[in-house]
C-alpha cells in the first residue's frame, strides 16, 4: 500500500509537470454575490453539565498525513494510544483543514475563523521587502501580523467566561501565549525569545517531556477549575529524530531511511499522547475531559532526502495536503461512533464552547457538532470548503494577493480552482497546483489521480458557483489550461 502511494503520487507529478498551464481567457466568471458566511453553530445543542463543565485537552499533530495511523488503516506504522481514542470516542474519517499551510491553519483552530477572515493567510511577510528577511522592514511586517490576533476572540478567551484556566504547549506563532489569551504557557514569542516563530521554547513539548502540561493539569484539579490545554507538539514534523529505540522497528522493515525516521516521529508523538491519557486516568477526569484530535495539515515523505515533503501533500489543496481525522472523545457524554460525514478544523471551536456550554459566538462560519454526537443523528452538511495562500504574504493586508487556490468538496467530488496570487516561494513543490480545474471523485479517487473536468463540465460550473457564493474575488483571475 504504502509503496503504491508513493507511485501514485510520483506518477501525478509528472504528468502535471508536463501539461501546459498557460493562461487563457477566464470562463468561469465571478459575481458580486454575498458571502454566503453564516453561523451554524446548533443553539438548541444541549450543554454538559451545569456545575461541572468538561476539562478540554486539544491534541494537535503537526504535518501528518491522513492515512498514517492504524485506525486509519496503515499497515506499518503504529498508533496505539491514538487508535484506542478513535474506537472510544467520535471519529470522522473524512475530515479537513480548510488551509494546508501551519500558521493559518493553527489560527484557524484557535479562532474557529476561516484564514480569509483572520487574515493570518501565511506562515510571514514577504522576503523581498527591502533589507530582506534580516531588514527592519521584515520585523515590523512580522510585528504587524502577530499583532491581528489581538483583534480576534481565540477559545481560551471565550472559555474564560465560563470559569477556564488555560495553557499552551507547542507551536504557536502569534507571539507570546499571552496573546493567545492563554492564563500559563511555553511559547515566549517574536520579541522576547530569540527564535520567536514557530513556538520556542514550547517547541520543547513531547521531546522533552510532558511536565508542563501535566503539572499545569495538576494545578486546575486541585484548585476545581475546569482546563483548556494547548497541546501541539511539533511532531511529526521536522526535524525527524525520533529516539533510537523506536526508529529500528521501521529500519528493520527496509524502508528507506527518510520514510523510517517520519514513521518513528508518529510513533513517538502517538507515545506521549498515551502518556497524557493515562494522566487523565490517574486523575480520574479521562470521563470528564474532552479530548479533540487534529493534524493542522498534511504530509508525504520524500523518500530521497530526510526531513523533506514531495508535491501534492505540505501546502497542497490535494487530500494529502487538506485531509485529516477529526476526533472527539468525551466518555461521560459520547458513544464510539465512526462517522462518514464531512467535517472541518471550522467545526473544532463551535464545538468546545457547545459542549462547555459557552454561548457561541454569531459569525463563525463552522458547525457545533455536540448534539449531532450526543444524538448520533447526521450532520446537516454536504459540502467543505478551504483555500490556500502562498508561504509567504506579499501583502499582510490583501489576502487576494496571494491566494493560490480554493476548492470545495460536495459528497463524492472535489473541485479545485487555481488563482494567479504572488507565489515566492515554494514554487516547485506548487508547480502542479498552478493550473486550470480540477474536479476529482475523492470517493473513489483518494489521491486524485484523474482529473474529470472536462468530462463533466456541469459539475464544474456548479461547484465554481459555490465557491463564488462562498465569498466572492475582486481581484484574482482562475486558472485555466
Amino acid at each position: 500500500m504504502i509503496q503504491n502511494k508513493l507511485n501514485a503520487f510520483s506518477k501525478v507529478f509528472k504528468i502535471q509537470q508536463v501539461m501546459a498551464a498557460a493562461l487563457c481567457t477566464t470562463v468561469l466568471a465571478l459575481t458580486s454575490a454575498c458571502s454566503s458566511l453564516s453561523t451554524n453553530a446548533d443553539a438548541a445543542a444541549p450543554s454538559v453539565a451545569k456545575d461541572t463543565p468538561p476539562n478540554i485537552l486539544l491534541i494537535l499533530s503537526d504535518d501528518h498525513a491522513w492515512s498514517d495511523y492504524g485506525f486509519m488503516g496503515h499497515e506499518i506504522v503504529k498508533t496505539p494510544a491514538l487508535d484506542k481514542l478513535a474506537h472510544e470516542g467520535v471519529t470522522f474519517k473524512r475530515a479537513y483543514v480548510p488551509t494546508s499551510l501551519c500558521r493559518p491553519s493553527l489560527a484557524t483552530i484557535a479562532t474557529g475563523l476561516y484564514a480569509s477572515q483572520h487574515s493570518i493567510t501565511g506562515n510571514g511577510p514577504s522576503k523581498k521587502v527591502p533589507g530582506g528577511k534580516k531588514g527592519e522592514k521584515y520585523a515590523q511586517l512580522r510585528k504587524q501580523i502577530i499583532s491581528k490576533v489581538d483583534k480576534l476572540d481565540t477559545l481560551p478567551e471565550l472559555l474564560r467566561a465560563k470559569g477556564y484556566v488555560s495553557h499552551q504547549s507547542g507551536k504557536w506563532w502569534e507571539g507570546s501565549f499571552k496573546r493567545g489569551g492563554f492564563d500559563q504557557g511555553m511559547t515566549q514569542g517574536f520579541g522576547n525569545h530569540p527564535q520567536g516563530r514557530h513556538g520556542d521554547v514550547g517547541l520543547k513539548i513531547g521531546r522533552k517531556g510532558l511536565a508542563p502540561v501535566t503539572n499545569f493539569i495538576d494545578e486546575a484539579v486541585a484548585a476545581g477549575k475546569p482546563f483548556l490545554a494547548w497541546y501541539a507538539p511539533f511532531m511529526p514534523h521536522t526535524p525527524h529524530t525520533p529516539p533510537e529505540r523506536i526508529l529500528k522497528k521501521y529500519t528493520n522493515k527496509g524502508l528507506a531511511l527518510p520514510i523510517a525516521k517520519y514513521y518513528a516521529m508518529i510513533e513517538w508523538f502517538d507515545e506521549t499522547n498515551g502518556e497524557l491519557f493515562d494522566h487523565l486516568e490517574k486523575k480520574g477526569i479521562k470521563d470528564n475531559t474532552l479530548i479533540v484530535y487534529v493534524s493542522d495539515n498534511g504530509w508525504i515523505t520524500n523518500p530521497k532526502q530526510t526531513d523533506r515533503f514531495l508535491p501534492l501533500s505540505k501546502q497542497s489543496p490535494a487530500e494529502s495536503g487538506v485531509r485529516t481525522p477529526i476526533m472527539f472523545s468525551l466518555p461521560s457524554k459520547f458513544k464510539p461512533q465512526m462517522r462518514p460525514e464531512l467535517v472541518s478544523s471550522i467545526d473544532i471551536v463551535p464545538t468546545i464552547l457547545g459542549v462547555a456550554g459557552v454561548e457561541v459566538p454569531a459569525g463563525l462560519p463552522g458547525k457545533n457538532l455536540f448534539a449531532n454526537m450526543v444524538n448520533e443523528t447526521p450532520l446537516d452538511r454536504n459540502e467543505v470548503y478551504g483555500e490556500g495562500f502562498s508561504h509567504d504574504m506579499t501583502d499582510i493586508n490583501d489576502i487576494e494577493s496571494s491566494l493560490l487556490y480554493r476548492w470545495v468538496i460536495e459528497g463524492d467530488w472535489k473541485l479545485i480552482l487555481s488563482y494567479d496570487g504572488v507565489n515566492e516561494s515554494y514554487q516547485e513543490h506548487h508547480a502542479v497546483d498552478r493550473q486550470g480545474p480540477r474536479l476529482y471523485k475523492v470517493s473513489t479517487d483518494e489521491y486524485e489521480q484523474v482529473n474529470l473536468a472536462k468530462q463533466h463540465p456541469e459539475i464544474v460550473e456548479r461547484l465554481s458557483q459555490k465557491l463564488v457564493d462562498w465569498y466572492p474575488l475582486h481581484k484574482r483571475k482562475i486558472l485555466q489550461k
